[in-house]
């Protein structure tokens, strides 16, 4: 019965992104009715669904923390390639949009993947535990780099309007690949052990490194079955992004009737885009592995910044209108306590409910302020 339920998933998850992709070339010309709409949704959510199981595969096989990695990266491109569909599809809102999916992003993984997998995890196990010297580094980066791309351009003066000049912009793409480039060399060659997950005493306390060889987890993947969930999790985040732009002008639409803010559009693709790894971090949680959370949680922040930012900026080249990445001051005030927050969420190395409730309610305060400015 084990390997018959086995055989089911893996052939589903096979089935599902193929299809997705299939559906989004099918539908690509012509995509109006309703009926197609929901096909294509229900598409969506079986492809973000098969990426979570891919992406685990590879996870396994690779080790942390370059599972975490692999994952965080390729929603990352997925991500700036919808951005950057969005702005060529011109709009009222083309210039925010950026920021906005970009901001929403941040936010999202602080304080909603934060918030959930500590919640999960502690309501679980009590205490979870993790490692703070990693784990602050990642927070310190992503801190940085929020600062010269998102809270900057809100107070140079060069330009008016919350936009870098050419010359600025350059710096902070530079700048943002840098620090990426660096954090990544710092979590997979000089100190991997920082972001490996940890074993705990029953008062949450750190007592060592997860033994990934005998800690009676099953066997990593073939080398073949790697390589196979990884083509299907590129596959998987093509139908996604892909998919996700067939149905934003649905978004846009619908927001645009119930009169809510350009921003919505913003966060609506960017929890599209962030539910596999959602997903990934939760169940990590649940299996006392906090610190995979954590890696996926602040890489992907980092990775939405460093990676983004850089990309639009040469995009640029060929697109009309000015990028505003300044932030507003309510987003920075919201974004200046979640740091506060993670920054005490992190600090000792182990975390309750409570630390996971406090970012949950950050992350809904974002949303209704996103709803209702």
């Amino acid at each position: 019965m084990a390997n018959s339920t086995k055989r089911g998933l893996l052939q589903w998850a096979t089935l599902v992104p193929v299809v997705g992709l299939v559906l989004l070339v099918a539908t690509w010309a012509s995509h109006e009715h309703w009926a197609v709409l929901v096909v294509i949704a229900a598409a969506l959510i079986g492809s973000i669904l098969a990426s979570v199981h891919h992406a685990e595969v590879v996870a396994h096989r690779v080790g942390e923390p370059f599972g975490s990695l692999i994952l965080a990266v390729a929603v990352t491109v997925i991500e700036v390639g919808l951005i950057v569909m969005l702005m060529t599809s011109g709009g009222e809102a083309a210039s925010t949009y950026a920021r906005d999916t970009v901001f929403a992003a941040v936010m999202i993984t602080f304080n909603g993947i934060v918030g959930l997998s500590l919640l999960v995890g502690a309501a679980k196990h009590h205490l979870v535990s993790f490692n703070a010297s990693g784990t602050g580094a990642a927070l310190a980066t992503v801190v940085t780099l929020a600062t010269v791309t998102l809270i900057l351009p809100s107070f140079t003066t060069s330009v008016s309007g919350r936009i870098y000049t050419p010359f600025q912009l350059g710096f902070a793409a530079v700048a943002s690949l840098l620090l990426y480039g660096a954090f990544v060399f710092t979590q997979t060659v000089r100190h991997r052990d920082f972001f490996i997950p940890v074993t705990s005493d029953e008062f949450g306390r750190f007592t060592g490194l997860v033994d990934e060889n005998g800690d009676g987890h099953a066997d990593p993947p073939t080398v073949r079955a790697a390589l196979t969930s990884l083509g299907l999790l590129m596959v998987a985040l093509v139908a996604v992004v892909g998919l996700a732009k067939l149905l934003s002008p649905t978004i846009e639409g619908g927001v645009e009737d119930l009169g809510l803010p350009h921003p919505v559009v913003g966060v609506v693709i960017a929890l599209l885009v962030l539910a596999p790894e959602s997903i990934a971090a939760v169940r990590n949680a649940a299996r006392d592995r906090v610190q995979i959370s954590l890696n996926l949680a602040y890489g992907s922040a980092m990775a939405s910044i460093g990676l983004t930012i850089p990309t639009i900026a040469v995009a640029m080249i060929w697109l009309d209108g000015p990028l505003v990445l300044g932030l507003e001051p309510t987003q920075m005030v919201l974004l200046a306590v979640s740091v506060v927050v993670a920054m005490l969420s992190i600090g000792q190395g182990r975390a309750k409910s409570l630390t996971g409730l406090l970012h949950l309610v950050l992350l809904a305060s974002f949303l209704v302020v996103s709803l209702q400015p």
